[in-house]
């Protein structure tokens, strides 16, 4: 317990003099990105969040940028001492049928940025939702649980009120010391939030006099707690963990120590259209790799398919893509190919020959993997086989790659020195089938010279299960807050916050 707080205050440390630093600093981080170490570079990464103008980029775009935002290091004890500062964390976290706690991260990554409000004499209310609750207050959605365990993380009691607005809550506020928090309800108890009702906003901001948003999981969405306070407290910052995530996901991005690689995988494509779009658009050379079938392109500049060629020559965004998951399938069958009963989205075959055409139009070679594994059901005890990707038989099904594949596939990554991952490579919660992922898991956990960002879903999980999780170099905490972020959307809950 102690060694975890201590490495907590350590980010508290390191994340506030990368804040205050952020100007000149910025800039240098940024020429000497390529050159420096990689202990350097993964700190110039955190302190560095690209320095881009919320924008359209062209009639119709999806994609747009985000700006540099200003972060609660920026605060100082006289901005702080005294003030209640209002606190959207995302303290989701799940719950067992005893409504016991069965996974805190959530609830330890908001500690830094409240440890920092508390030492720096702040007065904290925060605030979170938890599940989808639907006819107002339910117990088995209050935000209890997280009370004690929060306090135990802190170090100090905290408070908590039954209501996130309202006379109880005036009441508690105005009975708050410096360095306390108070624990508000679930948010998402009133329909006003998920509405971005202007009243219901003003309401949440009442007591406060500065706005802290920590909760990238839900920054995506505009919701009166993540971007309709906003109109009504200044300041209005991002925390510690917000600015973390931009850092990681929105830096590495836009200016990635090179290779880089994106690794998309899931089961449906029409998840990951933006992802693969934006990256499509921006790639100048591209290796596609299927999880639970391969394919492999290899675009203009490369030596081989498995050659990085020059990779200093080309744009923003990736040198090569590992596009993994059932949403292969979709692709063969796309192509012609018998895909057994395989999972096809058959409304998504004309996107996925559309994808292939603009793949082919920027030069980029489809070449399909070698073997993969079919079961004969969908079920941890099916019958497998591995089979070559042209031999699939009818009735049967590909849920993970063959061991070729994965040879293939680590052969991909050998050199990358930037990699992110969304989506597992296939049944990983089947033991049967998660070689794939885990495979994945293993060899990225391996690349000591290359940041590893692992883009929240079903991968975070991945790399639990895997037991690697503590060797990559960021976890999201976001799933769609970080697919939109990775497409290069911007995201409501920080675009509302005040500029650096």
């Amino acid at each position: 317990m102690a060694s975890a707080i201590a490495a907590q205050t350590a980010v508290v440390a390191q994340a506030t003099q990368a804040t205050r630093a952020r100007g000149a600093q910025r800039v240098q981080a940024c020429a000497g990105f390529k050159a420096a170490p990689l202990a350097q570079k993964k700190q110039s990464l955190k302190a560095a969040v690209a320095q881009r103008v919320a924008a359209p980029q062209g009639a119709g775009s999806r994609v747009v940028a985000t700006m540099a935002k200003k972060s609660v290091g920026d605060l100082s004890k006289a901005d702080l001492e005294g003030k209640v500062v209002f606190v959207r964390a995302d303290l989701n976290v799940p719950l067992d049928g005893d409504l016991k706690i069965t996974d805190d991260t959530r609830i330890r990554a908001a500690v830094p940025t409240l440890k920092y409000l508390t030492d720096n004499g702040a007065k904290v209310l925060l605030t979170s939702h938890l599940g989808r609750p639907k006819k107002g207050p339910e117990d088995k959605f209050r935000l209890n649980p997280v009370q004690p365990r929060l306090s135990e993380l802190l170090g100090k009691a905290v408070k908590k009120v039954d209501d996130c607005i309202g006379d109880a809550v005036a009441k508690a506020t105005a009975e708050l010391k410096n360095g306390e928090v108070l624990l508000l309800e679930n948010v998402r108890f009133y329909p006003e939030e998920e509405k971005n009702d202007a009243e219901f906003a003003k309401k949440l901001a009442a007591n406060a006099d500065i706005y802290v948003n920590d909760a990238f999981g839900t920054a995506h969405r505009a919701h009166a707690s993540t971007e309709g306070v906003t109109k009504y407290l200044k300041p209005s910052v991002a925390g510690f963990l917000l600015q973390k995530e931009l850092d990681y996901l929105d830096g590495a991005v836009s200016a990635p120590k090179r290779p880089f690689v994106a690794i998309v995988g899931g089961s449906k494509v029409s998840s990951k259209i933006g992802v693969i779009e934006s990256l499509l658009e921006k790639c100048d050379k591209i290796i596609l790799v299927s999880c639970d079938g391969q394919f492999l392109g290899a675009g203009k500049g490369c030596k081989s398919a498995r050659g990085w060629g020059k990779s200093e020559s080309l744009p923003e965004k990736c040198d090569k893509i590992i596009l993994g998951g059932g949403m292969i399938f979709t692709f063969y069958k796309a192509r012609g190919l018998n895909v057994g009963s395989s999972l096809v989205e058959e409304d998504k075959l004309a996107l996925a020959k559309e994808l292939e055409e603009k793949a082919k139009a920027k030069g980029v070679e489809f070449v399909l993997p070698t073997d993969v594994i079919v079961a004969d059901k969908f079920a941890p005890d099916a019958n497998t086989q591995t089979v070559e990707v042209t031999a699939i038989p009818d009735g049967w099904m590909g849920l993970d790659i063959g061991p070729k594949s994965i040879d293939l596939l680590k052969d991909t990554l050998k050199g990358a020195k930037t990699v992110i991952w969304n989506g597992p490579m296939g049944v990983f919660e089947f033991d049967a089938f998660s070689k794939g992922t885990f495979a994945i898991a293993d060899e990225l956990a391996g690349m000591q010279d290359c940041i590893t960002i692992i883009g929240g879903g079903d991968s975070v999980a991945a790399v639990e299960k895997a037991g690697v999780a503590e060797k990559m170099s960021h976890i999201s905490t976001g799933g769609g807050a970080s697919l939109e972020l990775l497409e290069g959307k911007v995201l409501p809950g920080v675009a509302a916050l005040n500029e650096a």
